[in-house]
């Protein structure tokens, strides 16, 4: 039996997988379904191979299809494109339910408020997520009715940070951020996100927020991180988010989640058979997810200090508003 410690997307979709293929898995999550989760809440960069290889590519079909991209800067318009490929909008607190329903459908086992010790063991496979570590970041995340999208994902380039927006389902906008820690700013709930929004100078973003309508219940924060490759014992088996966090300008840490469980899938299915020792199936892992990732986690970890400096914010207008800025080769090397 393969464990698998979280039951976020790369720990379900791994467990959905597994299952198909006949192996058996079980699932401890230290929450419960259904919850809230900080994040971006759309899938861009994902083939749906890669869904269907993990059998969850049903779980997508009413997720919005989103291909208009706008960009500012503090209130400012400064480039609107094209996604080549539609990004898909969903909740996390619709689809990890789903995907926790398809694993327990398909005779897999979820433990929900069952929190695991980190210690590595064989068979077991540790998605819990980010390492948790003293960092400059906190991420908020907000649903919002009743708020009119200038496009079908909206980036907001701020003096602290960053925040996406995008559609989700039931006309909801999905609206979450990644800013430095200010220690200074101090509200409840939604109002804490307005609060770090109108500090990095986004007060258009904010206004058109107080339009609308804030869904208290959705609000979550998390703090305490570093971005990039995160340190882990020589001989745990790791994936997702607890292998590697992308900056999440890119848009890619949903599709990463899915795209490593993958990665998974035959060395565990391999090692379920006996044909590969735990020490091979672990390497075999670790080297298939460093491959893979390896080049769009150097180019983002170049790109997102400039998002941070005003002076590359300002480079990034000016290319912008002169036609010059080449957004599909950038989104490339992230994807």
């Amino acid at each position: 039996m393969v464990t698998i410690a979280g039951g976020g997307l790369a720990g379900l979709s791994l467990a959905a997988g597994l299952r198909s293929r006949g192996v058996a898995v079980e699932v401890h999550e230290a929450g419960s379904y259904p919850r809230h989760r900080v994040c971006g809440e759309f899938i861009s960069g994902v083939e749906s191979s890669t869904l269907g290889n993990l059998g969850i590519g049903e779980d997508f079909g009413d997720a919005l299809r989103h291909r208009s991209v706008i960009w500012f800067r503090e209130g400012r318009t400064i480039h609107e494109d094209m996604m080549p490929a539609p990004a898909l909008g969903i909740s996390r607190h619709r689809l990890d339910l789903r995907l926790r329903d398809r694993v327990v459908a398909a005779g897999g086992i979820v433990h929900e408020r069952s929190r695991q010790g980190r210690e590595p063991r064989e068979g077991r496979v540790w998605a819990a997520g980010r390492v948790p570590r003293h960092g400059p970041w906190i991420g908020l995340k907000c649903h919002f009715h009743g708020l009119e999208m200038a496009a079908d994902l909206e980036m907001q380039l701020g003096t602290n940070g960053y925040a996406g927006l995008a559609g989700i389902e039931d006309g909801g906008v999905n609206v979450c951020g990644l800013f430095k820690v200010d220690r200074t700013r101090r509200a409840p709930g939604p109002e804490l996100l307005l609060e770090y929004l109108t500090a990095g100078g986004n007060t258009k973003l904010v206004e058109r927020l107080r339009a609308a309508r804030a869904d208290e219940v959705s609000f979550c924060a998390v703090a305490g991180f570093e971005l990039g490759r995160q340190e882990i014992e020589e001989d745990l088996c790791a994936i997702g988010d607890a292998e590697s966090m992308i900056p999440p300008f890119t848009g890619n840490g949903m599709s990463m989640a899915f795209q490593s469980a993958e990665l998974a899938l035959e060395p565990l299915s391999r090692w379920s058979r006996g044909e590969l020792s735990w020490e091979e199936c672990v390497a075999g892992i670790r080297g298939g997810l460093h491959h893979r990732f390896r080049r769009r986690l150097l180019a983002a970890s170049a790109m997102h200090p400039v998002l941070l400096r005003r002076g590359g914010r300002t480079f990034l207008e000016v290319l912008a508003r002169s036609g010059a800025l080449p957004f599909g080769p950038l989104l490339s090397l992230v994807r």
